[in-house]
């Protein structure tokens, strides 16, 4: 099984893509390609800006990246309770493309945060939305208090219980 994972975040020391590396970590024999928004970088989409522009290179990159995955694991970072500028910016640009961005791959969304709601308003926001961008949702799961619950220097959850819930929500990749 062929697995994209990622972050939806910008940030170069994000917990949302350690996370998303331990779940997919999780997933026997699977081969992972964690993904860095970074690489994805676009203008701030707009008509405007299409109308100018056309479709960014970068916007059928990351859709071709979808499209060679079996399955699809994101974990999102909450600013302000919404999505990050970063992700919701590829979102928008790849939507233009094809609205269908997940293209009705299997998918794992979760979400942490250093406090205790972990990101949970803007995971209810993505699986919300996700059948209107072609994600088949089999699991979410959010990780409150990141740095009480996350060793970062082994990558791995230190509470058994959490530890638990994520191996379960990743089974149904299975």
């Amino acid at each position: 099984m062929k697995i994209i994972a990622f972050g939806a975040t910008s940030s170069t020391k994000s917990i949302n893509v350690q996370l998303a590396r331990l779940a997919a970590s999780l997933v026997a024999s699977a081969d992972v390609e964690v993904l860095d928004l970074n690489n994805y970088e676009m203008p701030l989409f707009s008509e405007d800006q299409e109308a100018q522009i056309g479709q960014p290179q970068l916007a059928k990159e990351f859709l071709a990246k979808i499209s060679d995955a079996d399955a699809i694991i994101v974990s999102f970072a909450e600013h302000n309770g919404s999505y990050t500028a970063a992700y919701k910016n590829i979102l928008d640009w790849s939507t233009r493309i094809d609205r269908n961005v997940f293209q009705n791959k299997p998918a794992i969304f979760l979400a942490t945060s250093p406090g205790p709601g972990g990101a949970s308003s803007v995971l209810a926001t993505a699986v919300g939305s996700a059948q209107f961008f072609g994600a088949d949702i089999k699991a979410s799961l959010s990780i409150p208090s990141f740095y009480d619950n996350f060793d970062v220097e082994t990558g791995t959850l230190r509470n058994p219980e959490l530890q638990k819930q994520l191996t379960e929500v990743m089974k149904s990749l299975s």
